[in-house]
């Protein structure tokens, strides 16, 4: 029984591999082609310029409602600084190591303790795929060009 099981979590990671490996092949074409890459750049930065992610700024903010405790919001950031990474010549490894620093920065340095690292990524990627779904729906609909 023992053996079926880490058999089936080795199935799910080796998954989890190959599906990296296709993004990132994905990705790499992408970032190859200086046309793909401009229109991107200026839809993300029409996103942030119209405030299409209001809605989303307030899911975050609306938990915390002492000033003290407000969270910054680290996804946003982490964003910002993604895209302005975004080059047409940029490798990959540059874009994640970009994030691997801000989740350095905002995550992993400030947790005190296990339970309290385990509570704020989990917090932040519940947050992160909300994000990124919302900047995903608004390029799909208002921005097709930047969807390529």
């Amino acid at each position: 029984a023992s053996s079926l099981t880490e058999a089936k979590e080795f199935v799910k990671r080796l998954r989890r591999q190959t599906d990296l490996c296709n993004m990132v092949k994905t990705v790499r074409a992408l970032l190859n082609n200086n046309s793909t890459v401009t229109v991107l750049r200026s839809g993300l930065h029409a996103i942030f310029n119209e405030k299409s992610l209001d809605v989303t700024k307030d899911l975050f903010q609306e938990k915390f409602r002492n000033a003290k405790k407000r969270q910054k919001n680290i996804q946003l950031k982490c964003l910002k600084n993604f895209i302005s990474s975004l080059t047409s010549s940029t490798d990959i490894r540059d874009l994640l190591s970009c994030l691997s620093s801000d989740l350095q920065t905002f995550v992993i340095k400030p947790s005190k303790s296990k339970e309290a690292f385990k509570e704020q990524a989990s917090d932040f990627m519940l947050k992160w795929n909300l994000l990124l779904s919302n900047v995903g729906k608004i390029l799909t609909i208002n921005r097709t060009d930047s969807f390529g």
